[in-house]
């Protein structure tokens, strides 16, 4: 295990294991390549289609390799983000920046967005009217992007991709498939939310390892389905 994998764990309070037979690291393509996101990153800037236009330091586009196979999507910018310009900065981008380093990623190696591009007032949660407004631009990065697998970090990026208002627990554990083009997606926990509720740190990590496996083993299969326990069974 890693020095990496271990901070991790112990951030999680989870009883490290040994694994025999590591799997060898994933790897990503370059970063270095034409923006391809330029013209959007440039539309979301000049947006005023809702009111959050009016309270907003700078809207939050997103970061990360334009040909990422792994793409994350959270709900929202908060303080930071707005202020910086950057998806999930702060305590919350610190725990997210070791969730992806416990699999092998660097925050470089991804693709990192939210479903909303400007901060709703005091971190409220978007409104439906506002969800509405923005997505079309998430829709458009996730197109261009062309991830192999997505990932939707708490409850409302997950309603929002799967067009469904079943509770967050019952949609873990399973993969979805995300618009026409049928794209594989694993729902988990926000980051921030696990900064208020570190009790489900453990069941981030089982989720953790289903990403990279699936990433790992890149199936043809049908992208519906439930998980196997193995890793679970190791906590």
């Amino acid at each position: 295990m890693n020095d990496l994998h271990s901070i991790y764990c112990r951030e999680l309070g989870i009883i490290a294991w040994q694994q025999r037979n590591a799997e060898p690291p994933i790897s990503m393509p370059s970063a270095h390549m034409a923006d391809k996101l330029a013209p959007l990153r440039t539309k979301v800037a000049a947006c005023t289609a809702c009111e959050l236009h009016t309270q907003r330091m700078q809207t939050v586009f997103g970061v990360g390799s334009e040909t990422a196979k792994l793409m994350l999507i959270g709900e929202a910018p908060g303080f930071h983000e707005d202020q910086q310009g950057e998806p999930f900065v702060g305590r919350a981008g610190q725990l997210l920046g070791s969730m992806l380093k416990s699999i092998g990623f660097e925050r470089n190696d991804v693709y990192i967005a939210n479903v909303l591009k400007c901060r709703p007032p005091n971190n409220r949660d978007p409104l439906p009217l506002e969800v509405k407004t923005c997505t079309a631009f998430l829709d458009q990065q996730i197109a261009l992007i062309q991830p192999m697998l997505l990932v939707a970090l708490g409850r409302i990026a997950a309603h929002y991709l799967l067009q469904t208002k079943v509770p967050l627990e019952t949609l873990r554990n399973k993969i979805h498939a995300y618009g026409k083009m049928q794209i594989p997606l694993i729902t988990t926990y926000h980051p921030a939310y696990l900064l208020r509720n570190p009790i489900d740190k453990k069941k981030a990590f089982f989720d953790l390892q289903h990403i990279k496996k699936r990433l790992l083993t890149q199936r043809g299969d049908e992208p519906h389905g439930k998980l196997p326990n193995t890793a679970a069974e190791k906590l």
